[in-house]
């Protein structure tokens, strides 16, 4: 009896103490569960693949959690890898890539990932960390996609208009196709973006070359359709916005400018983060309801900032803060990049007064070039959001690396022939 009462009255007794305040249980969340501004104070201390989700989530992320309604599906999505031959090149060539902390450039580099080893405790780790973006970024030696932009404001869905962008990358080429292929040693890349619809829309676009030379400004040529010519933009394109979208020139893959460009990168530190690794949205695109809200299903135009809404999953990456140039629209950027491919998952905007202005999140999959057969890490949509306008431009691709396009004929005459 003794026994019986003991266990019956220890029950009640066990239950009392932990409502006193002691800390509830932690639980590994099952895959499929939504992190949102109904569930997070519930499971911030619980875990997901091993991760507490409190660290899994940024001081931005649980901001827009908690004020805008952000939801963030949990996956146990597969890792993203590099090729053997990105490997092979970062093995074969690291040891030559030297780095000048007074003139924060590099030189040296092949292919590959210029510095494989970085020590936190590295005064310029932050520099290395966006160099080995700059030019070690994993997304093919030439890409060819269609590409649609989706534009949101507080009210709910705005326009929905249809790109083609093209790159092609001189620097770092893991596969050249056959034939001629120029030989421009100064030359990062190329890249084009031209509108393809609406019909007013149509062929208005731009032609840039960005240089792999310190201190020289990017060539770009814009198409002008009521001149029905071609004009040379200023050398200061890097920071102009990019049509009537959220974004400048400088925020193209997150980070589109030569590090040295900045006044200074630091590190910030390394952790855990929840991103899109393996995104494919785009394959659901409704065409039949081509230029409504209806046309990609997986963004909510209900809250006050539209929200791509994709699946995530634990990664680790860098953290590191950049300072542009006083004439620079920024204050300040942080950047979150991954310590494995490079790829930049989410970046933090700031305005000279250091108010947080915009957030800009990419989401990725795992890609195998056309042509070459090489597995690349490749960006596959994205969303830019002005906080304070409370504006979003969403963008799907669903690209092709290694197309093979004909670099000898890529150049800014091509934005003529495109109209």
């Amino acid at each position: 009896m003794r026994t019986k009462s003991f266990q019956f009255i220890g029950v009640p007794f066990l239950t009392g103490l932990l409502s006193l305040g002691g800390p509830a249980f932690a639980a590994e969340l099952p895959e499929g569960t939504v992190i949102s501004k109904a569930n997070l104070d519930q499971v911030k201390n619980d875990t997901f693949m091993g991760h507490k989700i409190g660290d899994l989530l940024t001081d931005k992320m649980e901001l827009l959690i908690r004020q805008y309604n952000k939801k963030y599906p949990l996956v146990k999505s597969p890792p993203l890898q590099m090729d053997p031959q990105y490997i092979a090149a970062t093995k074969k060539y690291a040891d030559q890539v030297k780095f000048d902390p007074k003139t924060r450039e590099v030189t040296g580099y092949v292919a590959g990932k210029p510095f494989p080893n970085i020590d936190p405790a590295d005064p310029s780790a932050g520099d290395k960390v966006i160099w080995n973006y700059y030019y070690g970024a994993s997304t093919g030696a030439d890409l060819n996609q269609a590409v649609w932009f989706t534009l949101a404001s507080k009210n709910g869905f705005e326009s929905s208009t249809h790109w083609n962008l093209q790159r092609v990358y001189n620097k770092g080429r893991l596969w050249t196709p056959d034939g001629a292929f120029p030989s421009e040693p100064t030359v990062l890349h190329k890249t084009i973006l031209v509108a393809l619809t609406p019909q007013d829309l149509k062929g208005v676009g731009t032609f840039t070359t960005q240089y792999d030379v310190a201190n020289k400004p990017d060539d770009q040529w814009a198409y002008i359709k009521s001149a029905r010519r071609i004009r040379r933009m200023s050398g200061n394109a890097w920071m102009d916005n990019v049509g009537g979208f959220d974004f400048i020139n400088d925020d193209i893959n997150l980070w589109n400018s030569r590090p040295s460009r900045y006044k200074s990168i630091k590190l910030l530190g390394k952790r855990w983060v929840l991103a899109s690794t393996d995104y494919k949205a785009y394959r659901a695109r409704a065409k039949d309801k081509a230029g409504t809200a209806g046309e990609w299903p997986h963004l909510d135009f209900s809250v006050p900032v539209a929200q791509s809404v994709q699946p995530v999953t634990p990664v680790e990456v860098w953290v590191v803060e950049g300072t542009p140039p006083s004439d620079h629209p920024y204050g300040k950027k942080i950047v979150y990049a991954d310590t494995n491919t490079n790829v930049i998952y989410y970046a933090e905007i700031y305005d000279k007064k250091g108010d947080f202005w915009r957030w800009q999140n990419y989401h990725f999959e795992q890609r195998v070039g056309a042509k070459s057969g090489i597995k690349y890490v490749s960006v596959a949509g994205g969303e830019y959001a002005d906080m304070k306008a409370q504006h979003v431009t969403f963008y799907m691709t669903p690209g092709v690396d290694d197309s093979g396009i004909n670099a000898t004929k890529f150049g800014p005459e091509i934005l003529e022939s495109l109209q």
